[in-house]
């Protein structure tokens, strides 16, 4: 059997994926793209589903007859008799009176415990379903940090609460030539300043020093579009509230990585002795002067 392409598309990336040769599973994929739709998504496709399952029994009404008190070939009195059977309402008014159309009340009565399990487990399932509303900056930078060109973005909880013992990993993804002439996809993991933190709540700079170990050492704005470069970022904890794993993840590609720059300072302190933080200005940047060891000008803004 031919297996059709299955097409990834990454929102910020400027290319798509196109796998072929998987093996299909349609009914598992739309249980998790259903778990995974926004809730007027999911309560339109159930809603959908619902209808057309009635819609198709009302056809069968009409085919076998004996929907007492229905006008003879009214899709409608077949449908809304459907409804009712299916929704358990029995108002009495219509009822089937034949063997063939109390078979089709049999059938459908089945067919209705399953849609309302289904239905019922995927809404459960989507409700205990824990997520995290973790926002990351528009562009990573780089710039000099205590005299060391350091590559930065900033991170932070939208959620009120808190996401204990967090853990984040920073990923680089390059392409490469080998010696024989093939592309080769190297992934390369960053060493950061601090990866763990007690508990992430409105804002955390993550920092990675470009030192003699870096992936990025003696990397250039030119060189990172060059090799296609990509950051991935995961971050994993422990909301505190439902006490589940949640994670959240991110990409930064080349063209979102800004050189000579650094991410604008939130916190600040009152004239009254408490510390302010501004999150309007979460996503700002400000330009950095080139230096002798760092010669690369403030980006142009965009």
């Amino acid at each position: 059997m031919k297996r059709k392409p299955v097409t990834i598309r990454d929102p910020g990336a400027d290319y798509e994926i196109r796998v072929v040769g998987g093996r299909p599973t349609p009914l598992r994929d739309f249980y998790h793209a259903l778990l995974e739709f926004p809730w007027w998504a999911a309560i339109a496709t159930i809603s959908g589903a619902f209808l057309i399952a009635n819609a198709l029994f009302a056809l069968a009404y009409l085919l076998v007859g004996g929907v007492e008190h229905a006008a003879p070939g009214s899709f409608r009195d077949a449908f809304f008799f459907s409804v009712q059977t299916m929704g358990t309402i029995g108002y009495g008014a219509m009822f089937p009176s034949s063997t063939a159309a109390n078979a089709v009340v049999v059938v459908e009565s089945i067919v209705s415990l399953l849609l309302t399990a289904l239905s019922t487990g995927l809404v459960l399932a989507k409700v205990s379903r824990p997520t995290a509303r973790v926002v990351f900056t528009r562009h990573a930078v780089i710039s000099p940090f205590d005299g060391m060109p350091t590559l930065m973005f900033r991170l932070g909880n939208e959620r009120g609460n808190q996401i204990v013992d967090a853990k984040i990993r920073v990923a680089l993804y390059r392409t490469e030539r080998t010696s024989d002439g093939r592309t080769h996809y190297r992934l390369l993991e960053l060493q950061l300043l601090r990866a763990q933190a007690l508990s992430l709540s409105r804002s955390w700079n993550v920092l990675h020093p470009i030192d003699e170990t870096s992936p990025l050492r003696s990397e250039t704005p030119a060189s990172l579009m060059a090799k296609e470069v990509e950051l991935q970022v995961m971050v994993i904890g422990l909301d505190d509230i439902t006490m589940q794993t949640v994670h959240a993840s991110h990409r930064y590609f080349a063209k979102d990585i800004l050189w000579g720059a650094r991410l604008a300072d939130v916190l600040s302190e009152t004239p009254d002795g408490h510390l302010l933080l501004d999150l309007r200005r979460f996503h700002d940047v400000v330009p950095t002067a080139p230096t002798r060891d760092f010669p690369y000008p403030a980006p142009t803004p965009t």
